[in-house]
């Protein structure tokens, strides 16, 4: 099999969540950490208890340190975050965990909000409206510059290289979403495979440094992020997928809505088929999903139908190129 599938999971995740993903047949999961879930002692446990249910940690993050306003923006305690961050990385690396993940991201993902769209079957799904994103005033006290933002990634890079370096723990970076240059006067990191190429510069063209393909950002910002088929290639040959989101939306910016994998507007067995054909070896997931509904299995509820189209799709990809 070229790809793991995979499902994030929480520590404070039932056994009963455990054994319905497990049941999915998905056999990797991505652990999400509070900051105080931050210990080797922690990790470990957890580890141990996944295992119990047949299931791997290919890889672990902390939203609070991968989406951080002080290392972002240069806020005063900059300093004391990428400590804490590098600190993360040694855990990390202690407990045998291959990557982390960053999003160049200070207020996260970006949408007009998560309700019933056209092509959403009656579900609450994230949409984008992008002329009511630019008319939102500054995130931040005041705008920032391109070289601010640019100038305070590499500073990051300079120091969580060489901790990832020995470590050997990679970091996958996420685009920003939805991808456009500037939105609430702060400018964004990656919006294109351009932005890309740029970042592996300014981590010296280290391998530590790898990517999340978020596929439904590349299908946003359709060709004005880049052509997604020689793009995959590229990334394959330069072995920086670490981790591939998998979505669909109904149609590219100026607005748009995520829907299932079958009601949007790309191709996704084509796109499932340049993965395996490229010989990606990252995981990959359901990103986002429909609202969850508590009474129906909650988010792994939300993440089942989506994953398991996505495994027939994959199953099929490898079928039809040999790779199974």
């Amino acid at each position: 099999m070229s790809m793991k599938p995979q499902i994030p999971v929480r520590a404070s995740e039932s056994d009963q969540a455990l054994s319905f993903i497990r049941q999915m047949g998905v056999e990797h999961v991505s652990l999400m950490l509070k900051p105080e879930e931050i210990t080797y002692e922690c990790i470990a446990a957890q580890k141990e208890r996944l295992a119990g249910f047949g299931m791997t940690v290919t890889d672990a993050a902390c939203n609070e340190l991968q989406k951080n306003r002080s290392i972002h923006l240069n806020l005063p305690d900059r300093e004391e975050q990428i400590e804490k961050f590098i600190q993360m990385l040694r855990v990390l690396g202690k407990a045998e965990i291959p990557f982390t993940s960053i999003a160049w991201q200070p207020h996260g993902i970006l949408r007009t909000g998560r309700f019933v769209g056209e092509h959403t079957r009656g579900a609450a799904s994230f949409i984008c409206d992008q002329e009511e994103i630019m008319k939102r005033p500054n995130a931040e006290e005041r705008s920032y510059s391109d070289e601010e933002i640019w100038e305070n990634f590499r500073y990051f890079m300079d120091r969580a290289i060489p901790a990832a370096e020995e470590t050997g723990v990679r970091m996958a970076l996420h685009p920003n979403d939805p991808p456009l240059a500037c939105m609430a006067g702060i400018p964004s990191l990656i919006y294109n495979m351009e932005c890309y190429r740029r970042a592996f510069q300014a981590a010296g063209g280290s391998r530590a440094l790898g990517i999340k393909l978020c596929v439904g950002c590349w299908l946003e910002g359709g060709d004005a992020f880049g052509d997604i088929m020689s793009d995959i290639k590229e990334l394959c040959d330069d072995d920086r997928i670490l981790c591939v989101h998998f979505r669909n939306v109904d149609s590219t910016l100026p607005r748009f809505e995520e829907t299932l994998i079958e009601d949007g507007y790309a191709d996704m067995y084509a796109i499932m088929k340049q993965l395996v054909a490229c010989d990606c070896q990252a995981v990959v997931s359901i990103d986002h999903g429909f609202a969850p509904m508590e009474g129906f299995g909650g988010m792994p509820g939300s993440f089942c139908y989506p994953t398991g189209f996505m495994k027939g799709l994959m199953w099929a990809a490898e079928k039809e190129l040999g790779r199974r």
